[in-house]
């Protein structure tokens, strides 16, 4: 078994900005597996904030050994972006292999469209209230937060898209005391949920002040083994395969956290189709999903996802699976 890596870019629509910083392009590592004269496809996004490149991640991929497994692939990777990438490129070859979708592999029924988010990036309340009018039919939006002076943005968006349900992201911007102040404003907005508000590693707080509406954990969650970490500070946690390390890891933590009475959601970075591909089975029954990377882009695989008023649909055999 072969394993080649592609570094691939992928232009955005627009500036996508959140409270770390911005970016105009989607970079991304293609992982292509042969084996038999077949060959599986696989998509991870490598992030700065977990202490990932896009040439570190390839190193961990090209020391995986030809006749690794899944079962056997937390042996060599850790959970994290190189791990997703190889872990779905044997989901697709294993899918191929055996002339079944990956959701007959699971004995699973074929995933339903789903409701996606559509992220608002973090800008000035004008552009923001703009950007939510220009996407008021959506019936989901995601703000993207994290600064302290907040309240104005969100009062834009809400103006600008009256009748959406809105998660808002403060990406680890926001201290205790911010959150206190703005919580109640979240719920007269008609927030339905906020996503990270304190710093990972520095979230205790949230298990001594109201939550009065529930509190998603993703920079603080990233695999099962991190789920003990969680307990008395979130309600609920947004499970990314770049963080997992695949679909394999994703849907034990899924089960898992329902286990432990979370709520789920499924993310993603900003990828293309092929990342958000397997996503879409672990999106089946999330309480919140968001897998909306491909709207955030100017250009797309060959054979994309395909996004309508039921939500996005899962990937045709010839994406992915």
């Amino acid at each position: 078994m072969m394993f080649e890596v592609s570094h691939d870019t992928f232009r955005l629509a627009d500036v996508f900005t959140i409270s770390r910083g911005s970016r105009t392009e989607a970079k991304v590592l293609s992982v292509t597996v042969s084996r038999d004269g077949l060959m599986g496809c696989g998509e991870c996004v490598p992030y700065a904030r977990y202490g990932e490149t896009l040439d570190s991640v390839a190193t961990q991929i090209e020391g995986v050994p030809g006749d690794v497994t899944r079962a056997r692939l937390d042996q060599y990777l850790p959970a994290g972006a190189a791990r997703n990438a190889v872990d779905c490129a044997l989901w697709d070859v294993e899918a191929k292999a055996a002339g079944k979708r990956v959701w007959d592999l699971l004995g699973v029924p074929q995933p339903a469209p789903v409701i996606t988010a559509f992220t608002l990036s973090l800008d000035t309340p004008e552009n923001m209230r703009a950007s939510a009018a220009k996407n008021a039919h959506r019936p989901l939006l995601k703000v993207k937060l994290g600064t302290p002076d907040d309240m104005a943005r969100l009062e834009a968006v809400r103006a600008g898209a009256p009748d959406s349900t809105i998660v808002v992201d403060a990406n680890e911007g926001w201290t205790a005391e911010v959150y206190t102040d703005l919580a109640p404003h979240l719920l007269r907005l008609g927030v339905s949920m906020v996503e990270q508000p304190l710093p990972a590693g520095d979230d205790d707080m949230l298990a001594e002040i109201a939550r009065p509406l529930p509190v998603c954990a993703d920079e603080a969650c990233h695999d099962t083994a991190t789920l003990s970490g969680l307990r008395g500070k979130y309600d609920m946690v947004n499970i990314k395969l770049d963080k997992t390390g695949g679909l394999t890891e994703a849907l034990r933590l899924r089960d898992a956290a329902r286990a432990e009475g979370y709520s789920v959601m499924v993310g993603c970075m900003v990828g293309s189709s092929l990342a958000m591909a397997p996503a879409t089975i672990v999106a089946q029954g999330a309480e919140v999903v968001d897998l909306d990377g491909p709207l955030l882009l100017a250009e797309d695989r060959d054979e994309p996802l395909v996004f309508d008023e039921r939500g996005v649909h899962p990937p045709a055999a010839t994406l992915w699976g």
